[in-house]
């Protein structure tokens, strides 16, 4: 279903990709978003469209995700690169146009802004009661429950008429003439609801008409989606959903892992996955570590919507090594055998960054425990490799491990190794 809303949408996508890219023509007439008439009469022309038809499909596919507008070019979203391979970037794509719905069908001109703001935000208690009733619900029932939110929103608004009670009178000593038009909380909500029902209609989210709305299958599945986050995101173990990424990531540094899963879980559904992703990225990029592995852990809870951003980051030395085995991960290679894919330098460099967080945040037997998981068959041949990849914290973690370790002659091996490191040796 999701794909059949969307068709028309990629369908476009594809053909601005080809021919809107880095050096074709430009896509829109004022470096904004809105089609540009003479592109717009091509794509109409390429296709077999009307304009009209284009100018709807463009927009679907920016709410959509499957076109992205960086000034006057336009460039295809992650979704319509994944699209023929991932069947979630699809779903995806359509719950962001669900999202939108408000923005996919233009708004009554004649009622005020903060009348659809109020019925916008009503509206998911209205679609959840759709869910509940599984089948047609006439709209004057809808309605009802429309006028009992925005009620309701008006109130934790503290919206209190504060006008002259019942049998008083008040002079004002400078009379003010009647408004023009009557206040917001006056305004009939049928037209808005129409025009919200029809909009979400537009979405593939429902279908109405004879005066009854009905769940589709695909609008069902969003609502669940969505109410399913929201009890991911209230559930909370560790009470780490408010913090930004670095301060979530700590919290979960002691948890077990199906523990700390169900946390990123909860602090990703709190917030947009894009933003989620950027946070954890550049948590990834500071100098500690163990938020390093642990971003990379919370990324692969992200799943598919954070690949484009963990390939963008393969041509960085200190995080190389942790997106390639995401990615090998992503593909579908066992985590076991991941580490294969590795070079002898970058799986050097990683475990010399893995050392360094055991170093910053375990304990001594653990980082000696450690040196039992490198690649080299022999010590030499781990020192010398550890030197050669240069890792910033070369010199601490070879301090640490001299202290730690039990024996005499290997500890003075690594202090020596140090030494030389630090030397320049």
């Amino acid at each position: 279903m999701a794909r059949s809303v969307l068709a028309a949408a990629a369908r476009l996508a594809r053909w601005a990709d080809r021919a809107l890219g880095p050096g074709g023509d430009s896509a829109t007439a004022d470096g904004k978003a809105t089609l540009s008439d003479a592109t717009a009469r091509r794509a109409a022309e390429a296709l077999g469209l009307t304009a009209g038809q284009v100018r709807a499909d463009w927009d679907t596919a920016r709410l959509a995700g499957l076109i992205e507008v960086h000034g006057d070019s336009a460039r295809p979203g992650w979704r319509l690169r994944a699209w023929d391979r991932d069947d979630s970037a699809v779903l995806r794509g359509w719950v962001a146009l669900c999202d939108a719905w408000s923005l996919a069908c233009p708004e009554p001109g004649e009622h005020e802004p903060a009348a659809v703001a109020e019925v916008v935000t009503a509206m998911p208690q209205v679609l959840s009661f759709l869910q509940l009733s599984a089948g047609p619900v006439p709209v004057p029932q809808l309605l009802d429950l429309l006028e009992q939110r925005v009620t309701e929103l008006r109130t934790e608004r503290c919206e209190v008429d504060y006008g002259p009670r019942p049998g008083t009178t008040v002079v004002d000593p400078e009379p003010r003439p009647a408004p023009a038009e009557p206040p917001a909380a006056d305004a009939p909500l049928g037209p808005l609801l129409d025009w919200a029902l029809r909009a979400l209609a537009s979405v593939g989210a429902l279908t109405y008409g004879d005066g009854q709305a009905t769940l589709t299958p695909l609008g069902s599945w969003a609502v669940w989606v969505k109410l399913e986050q929201i009890c991911v995101a209230a559930q909370s173990p560790a009470g780490n959903i408010e913090q930004g990424a670095d301060d979530m990531l700590r919290g979960c540094a002691r948890l077990r892992p199906a523990a700390a899963r169900a946390e990123y879980r909860a602090w990703l559904a709190a917030r947009p996955v894009g933003s989620a992703v950027t946070e954890l990225i550049a948590a990834a990029r500071g100098e500690d570590a163990l938020l390093r592995g642990l971003a990379f852990e919370a990324l692969r809870v992200v799943g598919a919507p954070a690949e484009p951003e963990v390939r963008a980051v393969l041509d960085e030395p200190a995080l190389r090594p942790y997106a390639l085995l995401w990615l090998a991960e992503h593909d579908g290679v066992d985590p076991e055998d991941a580490h294969e894919l590795l070079t002898r330098e970058e799986a050097t460099w990683l475990w010399v960054d893995t050392a360094a967080a055991v170093a910053d945040h375990g304990e001594a037997p653990l980082l000696v425990r450690h040196l039992e998981t490198a690649v080299q068959p022999t010590v030499p041949s781990l020192l010398d490799e550890v030197r050669a990849v240069g890792h910033p914290r070369t010199v601490q973690v070879l301090v640490a491990l001299a202290a730690a370790h039990p024996d005499p002659a290997f500890a003075k091996a690594l202090r020596r190794a140090a030494f030389q490191v630090h030397t320049g040796g």
